[in-house]
Parts: C-alpha cells; sequence; structure tokens
C-alpha cells in the first residue's frame, strides 16, 4: 500500500476531473504541504473540536472542551501530528462515528462528514482508503465531483473552488491566493 502519489496517479486524477495536473497538485500542497502521511507513517489528519461537538450535540463540551466545542477556534487545534492522532484516539472513546467524521484526512484534507458526497457506501469505507495515497486521491476527487467544484478546477477559479471546498473562511485563510500561487509556480506562470 504506497503512500506516494505517482505522477500516473495525479495525471489519472486530472483526467477524471478534466483539469490540469498542477491543479490537483495546488489543492494538495496547499491542504496539506502535499504529503498525506506523517513522517512516522501515520494517516495526516486535523481534529476538528467544533464538528465533533455538532454531531455529539455538544453533550461533551463541558466535560472534555479540548475535544467537543460549541464553535470553530484556531487554539482548539493544538499541536499537529501525534496529538492531532491522540485527540482522535480519545474522542473514539466517547463516540467512535462522530470522531472519525470530525477530522480532514490525508493529503487532500477531507472531512469524514463527506464519506457519502465521496461516493463511499460507509464511514468505515471512506476511513479504510484513507491508509493509502491512492485511496485519498480517490476521496479528492469523489469530492470535487460530489461537490460539483470540477468547473471551478478547470477554470482555474481559485476562490470559487476555495469557497466550496474549505468554506466561507477560505478568504481568511487565503486558500484562494495560496492555490493560485502554487499553481503559478507548478506552471511557472
Amino acid at each position: 500500500m504506497s503512500k506516494v502519489l505517482t505522477e500516473k496517479d495525479y495525471a489519472d486524477a486530472a483526467r477524471s476531473l478534466k483539469c490540469e495536473v498542477e491543479a490537483v497538485k495546488a489543492v494538495a500542497k496547499v491542504e496539506s504541504r502535499g504529503a498525506g502521511f506523517l513522517p512516522d507513517g501515520q494517516v495526516k489528519i486535523l481534529y476538528e473540536p467544533h464538528i465533533f461537538g455538532r454531531y455529539t450535540g455538544y453533550k461533551f463540551s463541558k466535560t472534555h472542551p479540548d475535544l467537543s466545542r460549541t464553535s470553530w477556534s484556531r487554539t482548539a487545534y493544538g499541536a499537529g501530528g501525534q496529538h492531532q492522532h491522540n485527540k482522535l484516539a480519545r474522542a473514539v472513546v466517547l463516540d467512535r462515528e462522530a470522531a472519525l467524521m470530525s477530522c480532514s484526512w490525508g493529503a487532500f484534507q477531507v472531512m469524514g462528514f463527506n464519506w457519502k458526497v465521496c461516493g463511499y457506501k460507509s464511514l468505515q469505507a471512506f476511513i479504510n482508503d484513507m491508509y493509502t495515497a491512492a485511496g485519498q486521491l480517490r476521496a479528492f476527487v469523489g469530492y470535487v465531483k460530489g461537490r460539483s467544484l470540477a468547473d471551478e478546477l478547470q477554470r482555474r477559479d481559485w476562490a470559487g473552488f476555495a469557497l466550496g471546498y474549505n468554506g466561507p473562511g477560505y478568504k481568511e485563510n487565503q486558500y484562494d491566493t495560496k492555490m493560485a500561487n502554487e499553481y503559478n509556480r507548478l506552471t511557472r506562470r
């Protein structure tokens, strides 16, 4: 099970989305610095306490404020890497399904709650696919198609793509600008 995407993988995804390979690579670079796995081989994740709160009716927000929140806060993330897996493991004990849906996964940081949009038959099938680079790319392609965002990638409408992919907070994080810059770097335009 490969943890690295090949040029053929990127080309196949771009063909499926009818966009340029560099557009797909730009998204991966901005979402996860281009890597879907941590140096120790674990899947790169970002645990979102406000999502866990939403899926559990906020019943853990008082007893586990680092795992469940009523609103988004950048400070709620804490450290990256293994710290994120530790938070996920603790949340799984409270509510496994909500915990798995509350993480963004892999090179393209697709949220677990999007498993249906990505075309998976179950949350577990989605999670299983996150343990290979090809599976992470498959989820990305499924998400882009499921959310009808391929045309934004084709036109390189980075603001439109970032809005659909990252939500309205994309401006604050400059996802559109970062993707455009990365695309331009890759194409040397």
